[in-house]
């Protein structure tokens, strides 16, 4: 007697990926050093 079944398997993976995130923080961190940069070159030679 031999039965024969249908099995689905569900894998569920998570979506978010740790290299996005690191990536996005070194996009905003540059963001960050441009700006202060832009703004210490006001301060210091534009308002002297």
């Amino acid at each position: 007697m031999v039965e024969d079944k249908d099995v689905e398997v569900d894998k569920r993976e998570k979506k978010s990926d740790p290299s996005k995130v690191g990536v996005a923080f070194i996009k905003y961190a540059a963001y960050l050093i441009i700006f202060f940069g832009i703004l210490w070159f006001v301060i210091n030679y534009i308002m002297n």
